[in-house]
């Protein structure tokens, strides 16, 4: 079921929503948490198929607060808000709220929201992109307990994750660092097997690559040696090295899908790397509401200068 609502109020548009679940009956009873999505026009459509698909996993209410300029005739109520609630199939898992809000109205996107949300459960922000460089301070993001950048999606990206070190607050997390899940678990799992003293790695990925510059702050941060940032044709992070004293520890994938590990001694190994959607990137961050100390670690530590390599 689905119902717009043009030049509306919050209010109005919560009593549209419970409307909306009575008649099909669907109770909020089975929403585990509010999920926000904090975006403009051009990234709303794929930002809310991506919740969407990540509701599955967590039934939630989605409120996509879409940024507009006012234009045209919409410059006679320049802080119009307009709605379109989607309830039952047509929201899969959940429920979804799309706020178009127009002018000014953008500065109190959290006035806004905060009648809408269901009652006593978490609140999750999501920036798909153009995220505030404090998160934590903006209106949307105050409403949360989790907030989610993602650092790729900046014109520089990592210039943004010394920008999010800078103003971290606990609840904070970047898609960056959730593309690395995969990354940490093999090499944790590598060094277990092969428990040797680490001298050294590298860290191959195509230049500027928010979550290799991340990785690489992990190693030096978890193991205490230099971890050198080697520039390839990509895709994505492309191999990892660690040098140990039984010799190399190697992670390689070249084609973004399936790596090799190779161990000293050992024959290499075939292992599933592929490069996640953004539905999976968020599923896996709903999972999890407590502050993330291993990636505010990361993110906040600062190496030594050295010259990046190219290969």
């Amino acid at each position: 079921m689905r119902t717009e609502l043009t030049d509306t109020t919050s209010s109005k548009v919560n009593r549209a929503l419970l409307d909306a679940r009575r008649a099909v009956g669907s109770p909020t009873m089975g929403l585990v948490l509010n999920l926000l999505v904090a975006t403009d026009e051009e990234n709303a459509y794929d930002a809310v198929r991506a919740a969407s698909e990540a509701s599955r996993e967590h039934p939630c209410r989605i409120i996509a607060v879409i940024r507009r300029t006012a234009r045209g005739s919409h410059r006679l109520r320049p802080n119009r808000l307009d709605a379109e609630l989607r309830v039952g199939s047509d929201a899969g898992s959940g429920e979804i709220v799309l706020l178009r809000l127009h002018g000014t109205l953008n500065e109190h996107a959290g006035s806004v929201v905060l009648p809408l949300l269901v009652p006593d459960a978490p609140v999750v922000a999501w920036w798909p992109a153009d995220a505030p460089d404090a998160p934590g301070r903006d209106p949307v993001g105050a409403l949360a307990q989790r907030r989610i950048t993602d650092a790729e999606a900046a014109a520089d990206p990592v210039g943004a994750l010394d920008v999010r070190s800078g103003a971290y607050e606990p609840g904070d997390t970047d898609l960056a660092w959730t593309r690395l899940t995969p990354w940490r678990s093999l090499l944790a799992a590598a060094l277990d097997q092969k428990p040797l003293p680490v001298t050294g790695a590298a860290v191959e990925s195509e230049p500027g690559n928010a979550s290799a510059e991340l990785l690489a702050r992990w190693l030096e941060d978890r193991l205490g040696v230099p971890v050198a940032r080697v520039a390839t044709a990509g895709p994505v992070i492309t191999r990892v090295r660690l040098t140990t004293t039984g010799g190399e520890i190697r992670v390689d994938r070249p084609d973004g899908v399936l790596a090799t590990l190779l161990l000293p001694g050992s024959p290499d190994r075939k292992v599933a790397l592929k490069i996640r959607s953004s539905a999976e990137l968020i599923a896996e961050e709903l999972r999890r509401l407590d502050a993330d100390e291993i990636y505010a670690s990361a993110l906040r530590f600062r190496r030594p200068a050295q010259a990046s390599l190219s290969a």
